[in-house]
């Protein structure tokens, strides 16, 4: 237990061993309440009441090689490690409804002795298993050997010649998909710890293996890592006693970072429990395969699980709005497009609202029309999402009659030349104009009353121009553009919106010189002032080399 640990961390405080089981007790804790998204079954079919594990593919994903120790095994004689028969490989097929059918034992290698842990090239014709002779009185410990399959039967198995001190253990063999790596697991000295995974590796088929190479101390631990499998020889799953885990023997994922260090993760529950999970298998690069585990719901002390990572489910929940007033838009057609290809259209319901259904890794755009509004846009994406997720937006369309305040659009005193933090509220502007093709614009600057006339007049005409400019510069093309200085001669009047912002101001009031010159405090004119010195725009038209039927128009 976690306190048992921290006692003796108190005692060794520089015990790995001991600072690992704080760490794997905190986060075992957190796994279990957080587990992933595996879904895990007994596979009872193929199970027995003796230990069956270590599965391996054979030509598809119906077939599935493994080691039992079953009643029907040849061995006759008890395991003294085990204290089962010792174990064979055996065979299962998947039929068309989906059943396993009775394992048999693989014809051609099993012997008296334990053979398992076995690994098929990928056209399963070739397979690499692991064999423990017993010989009286010798310590011949485990070897690799490899049969071919020749029309429907094996060949007689052959050794891997691996190191040459023939008193070296080895097991668990995985071929890679190129047949040019295997991976294994050995005990040897001047190793990291117990057992480690190892390899060998060639340049064709057909040439001999290379001297074998241990994979070093990202792997490999003080403990026992046992179980190689690897996928296209870049993601490596293994088990491990000593990585942080959950209890027993876990498995782990490892892959190689830019830098070309190994990183590896626990595969959480319900994959690994606190009970001993090990012997993993991938089918192909799908989400799904096999895996051992001795945990309580088994048949037998050693059980195969089958499991599947289910697609992410993501959804989104979006409302369209006015953003002027923010009352609803019923009715509006609201457009999907995902950087995957995706395009899709719905109506927004009476309640403005639209649902669509999205697929993960993806980024979308949605873009929203009425024919009394400029289109909105809004963009949202299921990148990096973990879980399944229903994301919510809205959708805010501005009217198409009446000017848009632009926001921010500051300067300094006396000049027209814009300030850099108004560009971003001009940015907005370009991609309303960009979405909203057909329409031409005004763009309308106003002063406060204070100043003379003509000079608010002039100041205004080439700020609105200053606008323009640098829409221009963007790319907006200048036959959609008009630039307009309102000096003082146009007031603002106060929204319903604005008069919830600004207690001392009501809805229609109008902030000429007369109204402001009544308010009570000089925040309250300076405030009004402001207001009054703005930078809006307006539609002057919807036809811009677009047919106005397109957009709703009359015929």
């Amino acid at each position: 237990t976690l306190l048992e640990f921290e006692k003796y961390v108190e005692l060794m405080p520089k015990d790995e061993a001991g600072l690992n089981g704080v760490e794997s007790c905190t986060k075992a804790k957190e796994w279990i309440a957080n587990p992933g998204r595996y879904i895990v079954n007994n596979i009872i079919a193929i199970n027995s009441k003796q230990s069956d594990y270590r599965p391996a593919y054979g030509k598809s994903e119906r077939e599935l090689f493994f080691t039992s120790s079953r009643e029907s095994a040849n061995g006759t004689e008890i395991n003294t490690v085990s204290g089962e028969l010792f174990s064979d490989l055996f065979f299962s097929q998947k039929d068309r409804k989906g059943q396993w059918s009775t394992p048999v034992p693989v014809d051609g290698i099993n012997s008296a002795f334990d053979e398992g842990a076995c690994s098929l090239n990928s056209s399963a014709d070739i397979i690499y298993f692991t064999y423990c002779p017993v010989v009286k009185d010798q310590d011949q410990g485990c070897k690799i050997y490899s049969s071919k399959k020749e029309t429907d039967a094996w060949t007689l198995p052959e050794k891997i010649q691996i190191f040459a001190d023939s008193s070296i253990s080895v097991g668990h063999p995985c071929i890679t998909s190129d047949e040019l790596t295997l991976y294994f697991v050995a005990e040897v000295e001047g190793g990291f710890g117990g057992k480690d995974i190892w390899k060998i590796t060639r340049n064709t088929k057909t040439s001999a293996w290379n001297k074998a190479e241990n994979l070093g101390e990202q792997i490999n631990t003080k403990g026992d890592e046992m179980y190689p499998f690897t996928l296209d020889n870049k993601k490596l799953f293994f088990s491990s006693n000593y990585h942080i885990g959950i209890g027993g023997q876990d498995i782990f994922k490892a892959e190689k970072d830019d830098e070309g260090n190994w990183v590896v993760e626990n595969m959480l529950p319900p994959i690994n429990s606190n009970a001993d999970d090990f012997g993993i298998v991938f089918y192909k690069n799908t989400k799904r395969g096999f895996f051992s585990s001795t945990r309580k719901e088994g048949r037998g002390s050693d059980d195969i699980y089958e499991f599947k990572l289910p697609n992410l489910k993501f959804s989104i929940k979006g409302v369209v709005r006015n953003s002027i007033n923010n009352m609803i838009i019923p009715e509006a057609i609201v457009k999907l497009q995902g950087n995957n290809g995706t395009s899709l259209e719905i109506t927004s319901d009476l309640g403005g609202n639209f649902n669509f259904k999205l697929t993960d890794n993806t980024d979308y755009v949605f873009i929203a029309s009425h024919k009394e509004f400029l289109k909105g846009k809004a963009a949202e994406s299921t990148k990096g999402l973990r879980k399944n997720t229903v994301l919510t937006i809205t959708i805010f369309m501005s009217p198409i009659d009446i000017p848009i305040d632009l926001p921010n659009i500051e300067y300094d005193l006396g000049s027209w030349k814009l300030r850099e933090e108004s560009k971003v509220s001009l940015d907005k502007l370009i991609e309303t104009l960009e979405i909203n093709d057909h329409i031409t614009i005004e763009l309308g600057s106003h002063t406060d009353f204070r100043g003379n006339d003509e000079s608010n007049l002039t100041l205004s005409q080439k700020r609105a121009q200053a606008v323009v400019d640098y829409l221009l510069s963007k790319g907006i093309k200048a036959d959609r553009l008009a630039a307009r200085g309102y000096g003082e001669s146009s007031p603002k009047m106060i929204t319903i919106e604005m008069a919830i912002d600004y207690s001392f101001l009501s809805s229609g009031d109008m902030l000429s010189e007369e109204f402001i010159n009544k308010l009570t405090t000089n925040e309250q004119k300076n405030i009004a002032h402001q207001i009054n010195r703005r930078t809006e725009f307006k539609v002057t038209s919807t036809d811009y080399k677009v047919n106005a039927i397109e957009f709703g128009g009359e015929d």
